[in-house]
């Protein structure tokens, strides 16, 4: 089992191995980086790599330039206010956003590495996508819609990066966990997947953990919320989309032509509650507190603890509920936010991989984030 510590009690750890320190001088590389959607994982991204910037420099001869920064509806950009590595938020200069125009002056004229990191979870965002891949701009990104939406968008993002351009996606399953990275080690190295099981939401993870009828659910969703461990939209967790999400991108990792439409939702939002405006919504949560009551008995009853599962199959059959699970289980001994994926491939048969740590929050999100974009760096060649 692979058990992953809250990224919070990793920051005495290096970010990059310390290569440069074995062997003298680091190779001086330039990254130039341009974000999406500074809301409240790119708010906290931004921190980390202002944070990180000396480190890198002076460690792993890696200088991380900030060249903009695009909202929803406006952009700052370098050239119209040069302190913008510093101030980004209060940024003195804006201008509309448009994302070609963005992604065009974050790539340059010169011929420099360039990235473009997208935290957005804007579907309109993740269409450019092949075309930034196939001019040459590295992706990275937490947005699902990317790797879960129309499988034939899908394949043309990875046919774009036949450019050489690269694309990682880790922090879009389990947050900051290495989820992405163990299918695809195992994969790589000639294992077959047969099949996956995991509690992939933070959010219903921690709900579940807290709700022993104590207090109402619909109080601890509210609390979830105004942690930052829920979608801006908690509907987003509570039907279950979230969820399927993450199991259709593992899936297709894995090679399998896996669609949305294909996997069955439970969805714990009543119809009545389903397509209300998100204030009117979150006015008549409480609703929510009966049938999650009457749950949590059933799970007693029967000696066991609610758990909302994902799976997937060797058949290809895929599922989303909430389901009752023996005390004994794997999954009943989780924490907190705990997120828990189970690979079973030819090599871990009898015996399960199990990948596990805290699964939701900015800051771990912002950080899985953080780490593709440094595995990016690693590969990069320095240019003059």
């Amino acid at each position: 089992m692979i058990i992953c510590a809250p990224q919070q009690a990793q920051h005495s750890q290096p970010l990059l191995p310390p290569v440069a320190a074995r062997v003298g001088t680091p190779r001086r590389r330039v990254l130039a980086v341009g974000l999406i959607g500074p809301g409240r994982v790119g708010s906290a991204l931004l921190e980390q790599l202002r944070s990180a910037q000396s480190r890198l420099a002076h460690d792993a001869g890696l200088e991380l330039k900030l060249c903009g920064v695009a909202a929803s509806k406006r952009m700052w950009l370098d050239c119209d206010d040069p302190e913008l590595n510093a101030r980004c938020h209060s940024a003195q200069t804006w201008r509309p956003s448009d994302l070609d125009e963005f992604a065009a002056h974050v790539r340059g004229v010169d011929g420099r590495h360039a990235l473009l990191i997208d935290c957005s979870a804007n579907d309109a965002v993740a269409t450019h996508y092949p075309r930034w891949l196939a001019d040459g701009l590295h992706i990275v990104t937490p947005n699902k819609l990317a790797g879960s939406g129309p499988l034939p968008r899908w394949q043309t993002i990875r046919a774009a990066c036949a450019s050489g351009a690269r694309f990682r996606y880790e922090a879009t399953v389990c947050a900051g966990l290495p989820v992405v990275q163990t299918l695809r080690d195992l994969l790589d190295t000639g294992d077959e997947l047969l099949a996956v099981d995991g509690m992939f939401s933070g959010t219903l993870a921690w709900l579940c953990n807290r709700h022993d009828g104590k207090q109402p659910f619909s109080a601890l969703l509210r609390e979830a919320h105004a942690l930052g461990y829920t979608e801006p939209d908690p509907r987003e967790d509570l039907s279950g989309v979230d969820v399927a999400r993450k199991l259709v991108i593992l899936a297709r990792e894995a090679g399998w032509p896996l669609s949305m439409d294909e996997v069955a939702v439970e969805s714990l939002v009543p119809s009545a509650l389903a397509t209300l405006p998100l204030d009117e919504f979150m006015q008549r949560i409480d609703e929510l507190d009966a049938p999650m009551a009457a749950k949590l008995a059933e799970a007693r009853a029967a000696g066991g603890v609610l758990r909302h599962v994902a799976s997937l199959d060797q058949l290809g059959r895929a599922r989303v509920t909430l389901t009752v699970l023996p005390a004994t289980h794997a999954f009943a001994h989780t924490r907190m936010t705990d997120n828990i994926v189970q690979f079973r491939t030819r090599r871990y048969h009898d015996n399960p991989l199990q990948v596990q740590g805290p699964g939701a929050g900015p800051e771990v999100t912002a950080a899985g984030v953080f780490a593709d974009l440094l595995r990016i760096a690693e590969s990069l060649e320095a240019r003059a």
